[in-house]
């Protein structure tokens, strides 16, 4: 009884202290979701943009930014028309969009 209760406070504490372990990890959804497009560093390629170096990433709001994760860009609303195709929506939690926004501006100051 005494080990289920120590192993008990112990997954607790690990809960209550690592938590920033569970927090979302913006390059792990970038390479999962976005990197097939926009390049594994964000150097962009013949389909997307680049981030890296990006004075749009750079300068562009938060929420800007959020908005075209979540809601995608295609036909009139895409940015860089030299690009056949659209940027596609993607469903995300709210703390993945905000650790990928971070993410992105890491990128985009390289």
């Amino acid at each position: 009884m005494k080990k289920i209760f120590v192993g008990g406070m112990a997954l607790g504490a690990a809960l209550l202290f690592g938590g920033a372990s569970f927090a979302a990890d913006g390059a792990a959804v970038y390479k999962a979701r976005c990197a097939m497009c926009h390049g594994a560093d964000g150097q962009g390629t013949a389909m997307a943009p680049a981030f890296k170096a990006s004075d749009y990433m750079k300068t562009a709001k938060d929420a800007e930014i959020a908005d075209a994760i979540t809601n995608g860009r295609e036909g009139a609303a895409k940015k860089y028309k030299q690009f056949a195709s659209g940027m596609p929506k993607q469903t995300l939690s709210e703390d993945d969009v905000k650790a990928m926004i971070e993410y992105l501006k890491t990128l985009a100051a390289k």
